[in-house]
């Protein structure tokens, strides 16, 4: 419920073809003062679905990676707290709930991580270091921002002390097998720039001693393999996404060296 009584909230989205989530997680954002989607021209039918709520405020612009999508999108909250949900997150009312009171909260911290519930194929994901995750969702606008140096698995840089919500994210990030290694492919070459920006030269320890470290790393360090075959197969597509990202990061090298 929105109220005067309270700081007010800018829920903010970047969005590129969600047709699946997008009316959902608009209702689900209801309660915030406003919400603002920046869209990257979606083709599947999302843009249109946004224009029939009222109270939503659209922008579409081409995407460039997703540190300066989510900069680009905090520059357009008008208020002075900032909640960025993605289009396959939803929050809970307990949840909710807690975000109104700590943006009410006249002690309240810089920013705010949010600890997230997984589900994959109608099954919560609860290994494979899943069970540790948490993402900064909540944030004072003037004290925080995404770090430039990282296009992908961008992070907060926050001026002040950082807490964590007490009550869980739901995430839904993957339809099937082929869409995460969709997803996983273009955070390999967003990733692949950055290492290239850093001048990381990749040599055969990248292409096949990292990728059975990360697969190993997941499936039996982090128990993934009490998630059955989900969690199997999820660590296999997380290892090759380490490999492809060096795939691309040589591609890189070798288009700049011919001038490409």
């Amino acid at each position: 419920m929105k109220t005067q009584s309270r700081p007010k909230i800018s829920a903010l989205l970047i969005t590129y073809n969600e047709i699946i989530h997008i009316r959902e997680v608009l209702e689900n954002l209801s309660f915030a003062d406003e919400i603002i989607v920046v869209d990257s021209f979606s083709t599947d039918g999302t843009a249109e679905v946004i224009k029939k709520f009222e109270d939503v405020k659209l922008v579409q612009r081409p995407f460039k990676n997703f540190t300066d999508q989510r900069n680009f999108a905090s520059t357009l909250a008008s208020y002075p707290w900032i909640l960025f949900i993605d289009a396959d997150e939803r929050m809970p009312q307990n949840l909710i709930n807690e975000v109104l009171d700590t943006v009410s909260d006249p002690n309240a911290k810089a920013a705010y991580f949010m600890k997230r519930n997984i589900f994959f194929n109608g099954k919560q994901l609860r290994f494979g270091g899943r069970q540790k995750d948490k993402i900064h969702r909540l944030f004072q606008k003037e004290k925080a921002f995404y770090r430039l140096d990282l296009l992908v698995h961008e992070k907060l840089e926050v001026s002040g002390k950082t807490g964590i919500l007490n009550n869980f994210l739901i995430h839904y990030p993957y339809k099937n097998f082929a869409h995460y290694e969709a997803k996983r492919n273009l955070y390999a070459k967003l990733k692949a720039q950055e290492l290239f920006d850093n001048k990381l030269n990749p040599n055969p320890f990248h292409f096949y001693v990292k990728p059975i470290v990360k697969f190993i790393q997941h499936y039996i360090f982090k128990l993934g393999f009490l998630d059955g075959y989900s969690g199997l197969v999820l660590s296999w597509l997380n290892a090759k996404y380490v490999y492809k990202r060096y795939i691309y990061l040589k591609e890189i090298y070798h288009g700049d060296a011919t001038g490409n």
